[in-house]
């Protein structure tokens, strides 16, 4: 199985680890059990001198090795923040950009540089260019430049987002429509909530950790998962399967949603959070203070559904919901997830395997060689989607309500 994470951060981003680097990254990736990458970031000019001089072409077309380790790959790939008035309001939307090789990723940031300093931030904001002419630019260069809206339903940043999104990927891109196969649902909805939305029937879901650290909690939090074989593994054959959502597609991992740090609707500052139905009730006001809450994700796909839950269109791809092995121990510890604690723990459990084979595979017999019972049933509670969860909110993560049976 190919397990991909195709949206992290390099150490050029705003408020991301200086640890952020290849090697790291690849190290961070052994660990989980992720065999892809995406190099994120490629815009920024150092980081871009980085992979050119660090990266070797692999046999699997368009994809790459960190030096001469042949057990994580890399694809080009990085994030674009649009920021832009369309007559309406101001739209702030966040993009994944993927190219096939280098070369091309050279020629994007050619014209991109044109527009915006991206010297600035790995994740650089071009300014009065919206979402559609983006896709116009990177397709002036190859077809086979891909935009994927990332986290689609974030509040500030989502292409769906309550504060600056659109109703529509037909409004956000207009005529560029038809190149839009696919969105990144955001660690704060699930595929079961975006499949309330007809319009979303024939786009696939894919997901992502938007790591900004190569912390096992973070790398790889969300990611999806590929059976090709080696010879059909490609950049081609990889962006087919999300295209036609084919067999080679087998499933996404997901956090549960209501981790994600704008699940339910809020106000940080007050530390209140609610349910849309209360959000109504309350005319969208923070009871405590009287601002306006943060509206969330599960509120603005309610706004936007046409499906009941439970209604799911014809084609989809499976998804399996897990925290991860650090949150789980964190959980059962009662301390915090970087204590040494936590890390300890974790290390013993995984000379098992790698943290998704733990997660997904190990047997009672043999974790109980390596761990408590409380920490077993954790796991097995996580594996069997049991957990309960706290709804995050207006940028506070949500919080594992761990219960021993």
């Amino acid at each position: 199985m190919i397990y991909a994470d195709l949206h992290l951060h390099s150490k050029y981003s705003r408020a991301v680890s200086k640890n952020c680097d290849l090697k790291n990254l690849r190290l961070g990736a052994l660990s989980k059990g992720l065999n892809l990458l995406a190099t994120s970031d490629y815009t920024h000019p150092l980081w871009f001198k980085e992979l050119k001089q660090s990266l070797t072409e692999s046999p699997h077309e368009g994809f790459y090795y960190y030096e001469d380790n042949k057990d994580v790959l890399f694809v080009a790939g990085t994030e674009i923040a649009n920021i832009y008035s369309d007559g309406k309001k101001v739209r702030k939307v966040h993009n994944l950009i993927f190219s096939p090789s280098l070369e091309e990723a050279s020629q994007v940031n050619d014209l991109l540089s044109k527009r915006a300093n991206l010297a600035a931030d790995g994740r650089p904001i071009i300014g009065k260019t919206s979402s559609a002419e983006l896709v116009e630019i990177i397709e002036s260069v190859s077809k086979k430049n891909y935009l994927i809206p990332a986290h689609a339903w974030t509040p500030w940043f989502g292409v769906f987002g309550s504060k600056s999104g659109y109703d529509s990927l037909k409004e956000a891109f207009e005529d560029k429509t038809r190149s839009i196969f696919a969105i990144e649902t955001g660690l704060s909805s699930d595929p079961e909530m975006n499949w309330k939305l007809s319009q979303l029937d024939d786009i696939a879901f894919i997901s992502n950790s938007d790591a900004h650290s190569p912390h096992p909690w973070r790398l790889g939090r969300e990611c999806n998962a590929f059976d090709f074989t080696d010879k059909e593994l490609s950049y081609d054959a990889l962006f087919k399967a999300i295209r036609e959502r084919n067999d080679n597609f087998k499933y996404t991992i997901e956090v549960d949603p209501a981790y994600g740090k704008y699940h339910v609707d809020g106000h940080r500052s007050c530390g209140f959070s609610c349910e849309p139905q209360e959000t109504k009730k309350l005319n969208d006001l923070c009871p405590k203070c009287g601002k306006p809450l943060v509206i969330g994700v599960l509120n603005r796909v309610e706004e936007l559904a046409d499906r009941p839950v439970g209604e799911k269109p014809e084609k989809t791809i499976p998804f399996k919901k897990l925290l991860p092995l650090h949150e789980l121990v964190s959980a059962v510890l009662k301390t915090s997830l970087a204590s040494k604690k936590v890390m300890t723990e974790c290390e013993k459990i995984m000379t098992l395997g790698t943290e998704l084979f733990i997660l997904l595979e190990a047997s009672e017999e043999e974790l109980s060689t390596k761990t408590s019972k409380q920490v077993i049933n954790a796991i097995i509670s996580n594996r069997k989607e049991e957990l309960k969860i706290k709804p995050g909110f207006d940028g506070e993560y949500g919080e594992l309500l761990f219960q021993e049976p």
